[in-house]
């Protein structure tokens, strides 16, 4: 199954020359249908899973394609990454901003999302710089910096009602993961502790760390949980940390994501919110639970 997202910019001359697309690639394309009129459309097919990625993702302008097998496309696992990901800001960068260090603190974060740097390694460099923030600059930065990311709501709640886990699994921070989870509609959260003395940050994170190793044994250890194959289950992240858990999922998808990460995934959100992945998912807007 083909599915073709572009939020309100679709017409019926895109499905048609996607069934050619598909045609040429020698896929064997079926009828197609929308899954909203103008906003999303599946295309079956029968041959050659690449060979149609290939030939549908950058057909359409400003489009996300998601190719995957038709069968068990809704998935009853979700484990997902939080900044970035089901909301707008990396949370330490905006930290290191109440400090006076976003520049040097963003830039590591940068790199290590692209995987230049060793992930624990970079994470106990830049907390260390926030050593001695008074730990009420948490609620501060909470309360003015953080916004889900669009589509994050209609997502884990659309996928919890028709039976789905949902767990959040972060290299970033409890105080913040424990209460986006809450607002999204999480059925878990996994994140790391920053630890503190005397009101003010410690700048060290308690162990273990959450990490790439953690986040791929923790889909692994939730699908075994629920007795789900790896068929079932449904990861998202957009950065290399995120990698493992996106190469081991059933359907991993890379959103907004780092070079490295969109080249390890299975499927690509590069235009679309997160509600892409509903449609994705084979629900009509109809289904969702609305933010």
């Amino acid at each position: 199954m083909a599915t073709v997202i572009a939020g309100g910019g679709l017409r019926d001359g895109d499905i048609s020359a996607a069934r050619d697309a598909l045609a040429v690639a020698g896929c064997d394309p079926s009828s197609a249908r929308w899954l909203e009129a103008g906003e999303a459309f599946d295309l079956p097919f029968a041959k050659d899973r690449a060979a149609a990625r290939t030939a549908l993702e950058g057909l359409i302008a400003d489009a996300d394609v998601i190719v995957q097998p038709a069968e068990g496309r809704a998935k009853r696992l979700l484990v997902a990454d939080m900044d970035s990901t089901m909301i707008t800001i990396e949370c330490i960068d905006e930290l290191a901003d109440y400090a006076g260090i976003k520049p040097q603190v963003a830039e590591v974060t940068e790199a290590a999302m692209r995987g230049e740097l060793d992930f624990e390694a970079a994470l106990d460099a830049r907390v260390a710089l926030l050593r001695g923030l008074d730990v009420s600059v948490i609620d501060r930065c909470h309360a003015e910096r953080v916004v889900l990311m669009g589509g994050a709501k209609a997502l884990v709640r659309t996928m919890r009602k028709h039976g789905a886990r949902c767990v959040l699994v972060s290299g970033g921070f409890t105080v913040f993961a424990d209460r986006v989870a809450a607002d999204i509609g999480f059925d878990r959260a996994l994140s790391n502790r920053l630890e503190v003395v005397d009101g003010r940050l410690a700048g060290t994170v308690a162990r273990p760390i959450v990490g790439a190793a953690t986040k791929r044994e923790t889909l692994q250890a939730e699908a075994a949980a629920l007795g789900l194959p790896q068929a079932a289950t449904l990861a998202i992240g957009d950065g290399a940390n995120d990698i493992p858990m996106i190469e081991t999922a059933g359907l991993g998808v890379a959103y907004h994501a780092k070079p490295k990460t969109a080249a390890a995934a299975a499927a690509r959100i590069d235009h679309g919110d997160l509600s892409a992945l509903l449609y994705a998912q084979g629900y009509p807007r109809a289904a969702w639970v609305q933010d």
